[in-house]
């Protein structure tokens, strides 16, 4: 039978009203020396989950990268896998996304497929994932990688559709994501009516680089936060989220 548990915790604390702030950690933009020295700081912050993942991982240290945090730190890791070859034992859950903003059948349903040989007998929580690009005003690695375009941000209806249709078909979580590198975060405005909308778990990502866009995130409705580029240019930004 699937585990639960970590899904089971992000919906209590939907239903807790609790913030939940995860640190996105991309492997080729971190020395596996340097974990130990960044979660001291992550454990004197707010942030109660890590993802972990890319939209390449060019120098496959995934494997040794998640090997390393989970030697580190108690908090929950969750693969955030830029393609099937980043998955790995070593975590305790992945979000199984699908790439619902985009219509490349490879990154909608191909490289679920293609994932399957490895999740079959995993002992990872599989968390079904709706991910829907956001236009961030600048181009997103996730779009060259994937070779498709996100939903601009004056499209709300689209924006609130796509999340809805992932909803009706199973999804457990939906992630509204403006890209690594976004010079624009996902608009309160979208992120309150999705989260109204929707039943289940909304996740918000890309271009949160300061405390007031996490507040703001999260009055709008956010459910989890995901900070990854303010962390790859200033460490610093761990002191603003202290506890």
């Amino acid at each position: 039978m699937m585990r639960q548990a970590l899904y089971q915790e992000i919906i209590q604390a939907k239903e807790n009203n609790q913030k939940l702030v995860a640190v996105l950690i991309d492997p080729e933009k971190i020395a596996i020396s340097h974990i130990p020295h960044f979660f001291e700081k992550v454990h004197q912050s707010i942030i109660t989950h890590v993802l972990v993942g890319g939209s390449t991982d060019v120098d496959k240290k995934m494997h040794r990268v998640v090997e390393k945090i989970k030697k580190t730190t108690q908090l929950p890791v969750l693969i955030f896998p830029g393609s099937h070859e980043q998955i790995t034992e070593a975590a305790d859950g992945i979000l199984f996304l699908s790439l619902l903003s985009g219509r490349n059948p490879v990154y909608l349903i191909e490289q679920q497929i293609q994932s399957v040989e490895k999740l079959i007998d995993t002992q990872l929580e599989i968390i079904p994932t709706g991910y829907i690009l956001i236009d961030g005003d600048t181009e997103t690695a996730v779009q060259r990688v994937s070779q498709t375009q996100p939903i601009s941000q004056k499209n709300h209806k689209e924006i609130i559709h796509t999340a809805l249709a992932g909803q009706f078909s199973g999804k457990q979580l939906i992630y509204l994501e403006a890209g690594s590198g976004a010079k624009k975060m996902v608009a309160s405005a979208i992120i309150k009516k999705v989260a109204h909308q929707l039943k289940i778990p909304l996740i918000i990502g890309g271009g949160i680089r300061s405390k007031k866009q996490l507040n703001a995130a999260f009055e709008a409705g956010a459910n989890m936060v995901v900070i990854g580029t303010a962390f790859e240019e200033n460490e610093a930004f761990l002191e603003e989220l202290k506890k």
